[in-house]
């Protein structure tokens, strides 16, 4: 049996649409340039807010990936 070590990074996305569009965005730009992402927890949400009006979802993800010697 291997052993395998993971390290993790916090990413913050962002989405004028969801908090769910946020959180993918922040994966999805990870994955270019990461390889064999694991797991992604979504650690807090909040909004940019300007006049009054959301203009932003941002979502803080813990992001996964297997560290490579």
């Amino acid at each position: 049996m291997s052993s395998s070590v993971y390290k993790i990074i916090e990413l913050v996305g962002t989405s004028e649409k969801s908090w769910e569009d946020a959180a993918k965005n922040a994966v999805e730009t990870a994955s270019k340039s990461l390889e064999e992402l694991r797991i992604a927890e979504v650690g807090k949400l909040d909004m940019k807010v300007e006049n009054g009006k959301v203009t932003a979802y941002r979502a803080r993800v813990h992001l996964s990936f297997k560290y490579k010697d």
